[in-house]
């Protein structure tokens, strides 16, 4: 089959080569048959990691090399259990950080699957929308503007279509695309008109094609770069942790040389030192916080996907928190998407429709009384226009499974009407289709020859019909943009001239309907005589003749006012950014809480007419921008970026992927937008719901604060483990803690409680907060001063209770295990308590210790590990641990208490003082109260 020429193919030839029918598609079970024959549509992935390279590759870090060289020593010095017991310590450590690792690396391979194309596809005579990776040859597809073409597709109808084949042609120009047989038989890939390359993109028009190669049989599939090109994942938060766990592991090394020289000098032996010194760095160097935070933005991750927010960039999640403005479409995201037409405006006559929905049943009403349309010409003609000038459908489906009846009431379930198409344009079938007029009634009197699809910059859609041996132009669109068009208006069923007088009426009308919330479009039409050339959008657009106004509803959506609401509180501001009639916009608006008393809304015009440096100024108090282009966001978001905000930016179309781009935050709509938004996107929703948004800023500046309080967690406990041990060595006492005990402590208290920290619970007013700045020191808000001034404390008190305990009987080689055990086990109990206190920024009191039960579980596991090592007998000469009695254990309560207690304290007495900025870490400012 591939040494066919595609392109010298007629229809007929093509048919019979794929042995698929351009009407109905391929069968399921046909297409269930190739896709077992053929494979999946999808380029081939690069070698991912194994699990067992993943798991080899945790022995690669420099500590734990350090680690593993002080195992050897030991066992060459004899101390056979320490080695061992080393050995299983970093065996244990190597585990937990690659069941991090590949979570998160699942995490992330689950996301780009989410996150894949999918392709409109009509399978046995039904469109529908399935995977891309799904598509075999013979399938026939449906393309539109703004979508990516899933696979090598020769092209049976194309309706002024362009696609842009930089990537594989490097031509940048769109090309214009045909459905002609070519004959020539040798012709570079640029010069096949009547292809469509996999990966490319349909800039203007739509088509419709048959998939002709699939998968790594594609044009796309034999360029190797492609399949190669894998985005970095890191972060610059990761970036960032990676240059400050540079600058600890100096410090650490540091201080530990400090400590391994201050024991010697008191007397301590040199190996004895040199192993405990090893240990503390290890325990010291949090290596893995990197780890962390890849699983902490990994699970946020799923937790946004299941509010309906698909993360498509990582580091979109960390900017998420600081969004200060969220631009929104209107249509589908602040509404429900779900037109109905309820007013008709004709003629100097209003019409009311009736019904809801897109089930077809209802009436046109004029003085209470239906129309009749069989007597109305004029209706009868816009009706026509509704219905013909539309690629939208209906048609009914079983209800959902919720639904279905059972028993004597079996078979009185209701089957729903399901829209296939544009909203707006499925208001106008289901209005046509009200009165009889519906796509098969008129599929025998009328036949479409070409459509002139709708242009966002044009406002307009138009189709060429036959009709009884003539032509006939319909159009629709925007009825300001329409009525410049018109030449002539169909008033009282007769054709006249559209006088300055009748546009001012329509004018007036459009206005009225617009002020009640209504989307107004304009129906026009034209009889093209037999010497009328038809062959462009202006030949096609002009001449026509006005018939009337639809209005129609698409009601706010009941979450999406409590949404900016709570955006308002969050010091985010919305902004609505419509292409409907400013009028309708501000009513929504209204509707919406969006604007607030002095707040502007500003139609395209008006936006056109200024220059950057005015827009600037008024930029701030705008909350409605109406009448609007694609093209229009792009300025809109520059001047927001330039008067220093963090903007969030929706949008659908090809011509908003600019715009999209260009945010700090771009979005795109899951359902109805296209292939060229999402990619240029760094979120897509899913529902296409502004309250999608709002959770996913909510879960952004969630995940944010988790990495900050396990930051706070681990480095705090870092300093507490070298506090004890370097106080120790200045003042002469003996060693604190012995190697192992150090290992241990580290294996405890930093892994299992710093990942529950990664999933915690969002502090109640974490949306009552500022959005904080993009430019933020990951220590600001006196996190340096927390972890210093908390890893003091632990230190301190650590060391206290050990003192404690060795002066009762000093000398004595028995007492010191007793006070090493109490060090130990106020060293585990200080970090466990401190825990609880990491997860809020003001103190332990001020949230419920046990609402994060991953971390209960976590303290529990850790405890539970901890008196195993003092209770269990063969454990003890390992970990060099006693059992503790009554009066050690009040001891090392209070001890491991003192910390989170005077930091409780502090931060109530410190409520009322200034708060330090600055992010740095300096001792001499008061403590934040956030």
């Amino acid at each position: 089959m591939e040494q066919l020429k595609w392109h010298q193919l007629g229809k007929g030839e093509l048919t019979q080569a794929l042995n698929s029918i351009p009407e109905q598609g391929l069968a399921a079970a046909e297409a269930a048959e190739r896709l077992q024959r053929d494979g999946h549509n999808e380029l081939t992935e690069g070698k991912r990691v194994s699990p067992i390279m993943l798991f080899l590759n945790q022995f690669k870090d420099f500590m734990v090399l350090v680690l593993m060289g002080a195992t050897l020593i030991s066992g060459l010095l004899g101390e056979y259990l320490d080695a061992v017991t080393i050995i299983a310590i970093i065996v244990i450590n190597s585990v937990l950080g690659f069941v991090q690792e590949f979570r998160a690396e699942k995490s992330l391979h689950a996301l780009k699957e989410m996150s894949a194309p999918s392709a409109k596809v009509l399978r046995g005579g039904q469109i529908m929308d399935i995977p891309a990776k799904e598509l075999v040859v013979g399938d026939v597809i449906l393309l539109e503007s703004g979508d990516r073409i899933p696979a090598d597709v020769r092209l049976l109808e194309a309706n002024s279509c362009y696609t842009e084949e930089s990537a594989l042609t490097g031509e940048s120009v769109p090309v214009g695309k045909h459905a002609m047989a070519i004959s020539e038989a040798e012709l570079p890939l640029g010069d096949q008109r009547n292809i469509g390359f996999m990966g490319t993109m349909v800039t203007r028009g739509t088509a419709k094609g048959m998939v002709i190669r699939t998968g790594m049989k594609t044009e796309m599939g034999t360029i190797a770069e492609l399949i190669q090109q894998t985005e970095s994942m890191e972060t610059p938060l990761q970036h960032r942790l990676e240059q400050l766990g540079k600058i600890l592991i100096a410090v650490a090394i540091g201080l530990t040389i400090i400590v391994v020289a201050a024991g010697i000098l008191h007397g301590q032996p040199a190996y004895g030192m040199f192993l405990a010194g090893v240990s503390l760095a290890v325990a010291a160097i949090p290596e893995g916080l990197p780890a962390i935070v890849t699983i902490a933005l990994a699970l946020g991750v799923q937790r946004m996907i299941k509010r309906k927010a698909i993360v498509r960039k990582l580091p979109s999640v960390e900017t998420l928190g600081c969004a200060s403005v969220i631009c929104s479409d209107k249509t589908g995201t602040l509404t429900q998407n779900k037109m109905t037409v309820t007013t008709i405006w004709m003629g100097g006559r209003r019409l009311d429709v009736t019904g809801q929905g897109y089930e077809p049943v209802g009436a046109i009403m004029e003085g209470g009384e239906p129309v009749d349309m069989k007597h109305d010409a004029s209706l009868k003609r816009l009706l026509q226009v509704a219905a013909l000038c539309n690629n939208a459908s209906i048609y009914q489906v079983e209800p959902e499974d919720g639904r279905k009846r059972s028993g004597k009431n079996a078979g009185a379930a209701k089957q729903e009407w399901v829209l296939n198409g544009d909203p707006t344009e499925g208001a106008l079938v289901v209005l046509a289709a009200k009165l009889g007029l519906t796509a098969k009634s008129l599929e025998g009197l009328y036949k479409r020859e070409r459509e002139f699809p709708f242009d966002s910059e044009r406002k307009l859609m138009s189709v060429l019909a036959s009709h009884q041996g003539g032509r006939v132009i319909y159009a629709k669109g925007a009825p300001d943009v329409l009525m410049h068009q018109c030449s002539y208006v169909l008033w009282d069923g007769k054709v006249v001239p559209f006088t300055g007088t009748l546009k001012q009426k329509y004018a007036e009308a459009s206005e009225e309907m617009a002020q009640s919330a209504l989307r107004v479009l304009g129906l026009a039409y034209r009889d093209l005589r037999a010497t009328d050339k038809c062959n462009s959008e202006a030949e096609a657009e002009s001449q026509l003749v006005f018939v009337g106004l639809t209005g129609m509803i698409d009601p706010p959506r009941r979450e999406a006012r409590e949404a900016i609401a709570v955006c308002r509180r969050a010091g985010i501001k919305t902004v609505m950014i419509t292409g409907d009639h400013q009028l309708t916009a501000e009513a929504i608006a209204g509707q919406l809480g969006i604007m607030p008393r002095g707040g502007i809304a500003m139609s395209g015009k008006q936006l056109e007419s200024m220059s950057d440096e005015q827009l600037d100024r008024l930029v701030d108090n705008v909350y409605v921008y109406a009448r609007v282009s694609p093209e229009h966001k792009l300025r809109i978001v520059k001047s927001l970026q330039r008067q220093g905000h963090v903007v969030a930016m929706t949008g659908d179309g090809v011509n908003d992927a600019p715009a999209i781009k260009a945010a700090d935050i771009g979005i795109s709509m899951g359902i109805t937008g296209t292939d060229v938004s999402k990619e240029a996107s760094a979120l897509i929703l899913s529902d296409d719901n502004f309250a999608s948004i709002v959770s996913a800023i909510e879960e952004g500046r969630n995940i944010y604060e988790n990495i900050r309080k396990f930051i706070r967690y681990l480095l705090a406990s870092n300093v507490g483990e070298i506090m004890t041990m370097l106080l120790a060595m200045m003042v002469g006492l003996p060693l604190p803690l012995v190697p192992i005990q150090i290992l241990w402590v580290n294996l405890v208290t930093d892994g299992l409680p710093a990942m529950a920290l990664g999933v915690d619970q969002a502090e109640k007013d974490l949306m009552s907060q500022k959005p904080r700045s993009a430019k933020e020191n990951i220590f600001a808000r006196r996190l340096g001063w927390k972890i210093i001034s908390r890893g003091l404390l632990i230190g301190v008190c650590t060391l206290g209770a050990f003192w404690i305990t060795l002066i009762e009987a000093p000398g004595s080689t028995e007492h010191l295990v007793k006070a090493q055990t109490v060090a130990f086990a106020t060293l585990v109990m200080a970090q466990l308590i401190h825990v609880f206190d990491c997860r809020s920024s003001r103190s332990i009191f001020h949230r419920n210790p046990l609402q994060n039960r991953y971390l209960v579980l976590a303290v529990l596991s850790s405890l539970i590990m901890m008196l195993g090592v003092l209770y269990i007998e063969p454990l003890q000469p390992i970990f060099k641990t006693v059992p503790l009695g009554l009066r050690e254990w009040c001891l090392v309560f209070v001890a491991a208490g003192i910390p989170t207690f005077l930091m409780g304290v502090g931060s109530v007495l410190g409520t009322s003082k200034p708060k330090n900025k600055s992010g740095k870490l300096t001792f001499g400012s008061k403590m934040s109260t956030r």
